[in-house]
C-alpha cells in the first residue's frame, strides 16, 4: 500500500500496525477500555497523519485537497462514533465497525493518497 512518498508511507505502516493491535485485542476479547485505549491512539495517529497529509498538500498545491480534506474528516468522525459507541454504552466492537474501518482506510490509501502520491512524487 506504498504511494511512494516515504515520509507518508511510515505513516500509514504506523497506522495499519494501530489498526491489526486492534483487531487482534477484538478477536481475544480484551477489556473495553483497551479497546477503548487503542482505538484512541489510533485516531490520535490518524489526525496527526491527516494534519501531516494536508500540510504536504498545501505545499505542494494540490488540487484536489478539499475533496481529500472531506474524506479525512468522515474518517475522524467515523472513528470517534465508534470510540463513543464503546465508550458510553460500554458495547462491544462488532466486526462490521472493524470492517468498516479496514475497508475505509485501505480504500482511501489506495485511491486517494495513491493520487496524491503519484502528485507529490513529482514535486519532491
Amino acid at each position: 500500500m506504498s504511494i511512494g512518498v516515504d515520509e507518508v508511507d511510515e505513516d500509514h505502516r504506523r497506522l495499519v500496525d494501530l489498526f491489526n493491535l486492534l483487531n487482534h485485542a477484538v478477536g481475544e476479547g480484551e477489556p473495553l477500555d483497551y479497546l477503548a485505549a487503542i482505538l484512541e491512539e489510533l485516531i490520535n495517529c490518524t489526525v496527526w497523519h491527516f494534519s501531516h497529509e494536508e500540510r504536504l498538500m498545501l505545499k505542494h498545491r494540490y488540487p484536489e485537497t478539499g475533496e481529500h480534506k472531506a474524506e479525512h474528516r468522515a474518517l475522524i468522525e467515523s472513528a470517534r462514533a465508534l470510540q463513543e459507541k464503546i465508550l458510553q454504552a460500554g458495547t462491544r466492537v462488532e466486526d462490521e465497525d472493524l470492517a468498516f474501518l479496514e475497508h475505509w482506510l485501505a480504500e482511501h490509501i489506495l485511491t486517494s493518497d495513491m493520487r496524491l502520491g503519484a502528485q507529490l512524487s513529482q514535486v519532491m
